[in-house]
């Protein structure tokens, strides 16, 4: 049963040059338009995903930040109407921090929203702008300021590893990130992704990406400083005081189930991956004809199944019980994780084990995406 709901709001001001987000710009929205056609793709996943109450809602983005706070309280108000909410529930809002967005924050607190992810990225202006960012330094942490008077939790993201960055540019930034004082942060290397702006910069030779030594070097600082400071990484990019993890998230990465609603979103329910129209239009028009923006509904065999749990899993500090997950999809633990390839990266200090419970070290983070494709074997990763 569907624990967790994600609302996909896709629209932005500016498509930034290192996102690839389903996120687009358009000039005008109808929000009422975009409101009940929301309500009803809400209420299609709920008759197909049961009606245990939620434990946790997350509007992404694109920026839903500049959803009226009128949407989405009405989209609150008929979650709670057909699902029901947990006690605590945790309902968070992705932002960018602009002086137009802050302006919303207190009446985004009054209708229900506890918890902001901003998206300050950097504390300087050059670098904002060499993002793509529309906000400057001074402006974003004044709606951080805001954002920690109206709201009982508050995460920011930055990205580091950017090029021309030193290390010592990068403690220094971390340094008064951590003075601000939330209990999370989500800190992202700059990785050149596919299709966006930044891939054709980089091959037109307009800057150059740091090299993996620098990387790696940045990435064990992050890591060491914010476990000092009280924050430490409980997943590869997310650190956090414990108790303030990011309950949302942590559904996907112990693989539960969660509805995933509006253009693009995806979402696992009953052994189905879901995906939704990526498109705004394409989803609407869907919306129109059938009541449900699903372009894709696919059975996912155990194999895949299992693969995905461990992928997502090893991504955590907690790591994953074999047992459970043994239990869970009627496979052997062997079967799950290599026994032979775990001692060996055991042996080299870069995976760990306790009883049925194995995890990637400190040191191994580091190379995860190398250690997954040795720990997860092969004909699980095929199905």
């Amino acid at each position: 049963m569907a624990r967790a709901l994600y609302i996909h709001w896709p629209f932005c001001l500016a498509k930034c040059p290192y996102c690839d987000f389903n996120s687009h710009v358009r000039d005008r929205v109808d929000h009422a338009h975009w409101q009940e056609a929301l309500l009803a793709d809400m209420r299609h996943e709920h008759a197909l995903a049961g009606g245990e109450p939620l434990e946790s809602i997350f509007f992404g983005g694109g920026t839903p930040s500049l959803m009226p706070p009128a949407l989405v309280a009405r989209l609150l108000q008929e979650a709670e109407a057909l699902w029901g909410f947990a006690p605590g529930i945790e309902i968070t809002l992705e932002g960018n921090p602009s002086s137009v967005e802050a302006a919303n924050y207190a009446a985004l607190a009054d209708v229900g929203v506890n918890r902001v992810s901003l998206g300050l990225q950097a504390l300087d202006d050059a670098t904002l702008r060499f993002l793509g960012r529309l906000h400057d330094a001074s402006e974003g942490l004044k709606a951080l300021e805001v954002a920690q008077r109206h709201f009982q939790r508050v995460s920011f993201d930055l990205i580091y590893a950017r090029p021309g960055q030193s290390l010592n540019d990068w403690r220094a930034e971390l340094d008064r990130a951590l003075a601000y004082g939330t209990g999370h942060l989500s800190l992202y290397q700059l990785t050149i992704e596919p299709g966006t702006r930044f891939e054709t910069m980089v091959r037109k030779g307009d800057f150059t990406p740091l090299d993996e030594d620098a990387c790696a070097d940045m990435f064990a600082l992050t890591r060491e400083v914010t476990a000092a400071a009280g924050l430490p990484a409980y997943e590869i990019s997310n650190h956090a005081r414990p108790g303030e993890e990011s309950r949302h998230n942590l559904t996907y990465w112990r693989y539960q189930d969660y509805c995933g609603i509006g253009p693009g979103a995806h979402g696992r329910r009953g052994g189905l991956a879901t995906v939704r129209h990526r498109k705004p239009e394409n989803w609407l028009a869907a919306m129109a004809k059938s009541a449900q923006g699903i372009v894709e509904e696919r059975p996912l065999g155990i194999p895949e199944q299992a693969s995905e749990a461990m992928l997502m899993g090893l991504r955590l500090r907690e790591g994953v019980d074999l047992a459970a997950m043994a239990a869970r999809f009627g496979m052997a633990e062997d079967q799950l994780c290599d026994p032979a390839k775990t001692r060996f990266y055991e042996g080299q200090a870069l995976v760990w084990r306790d009883g049925a419970r194995v995890g990637v070290t400190e040191t191994g983070m580091v190379l995860l995406d190398g250690l997954l494709s040795e720990l997860v074997p092969a004909q699980l990763v095929e199905g």
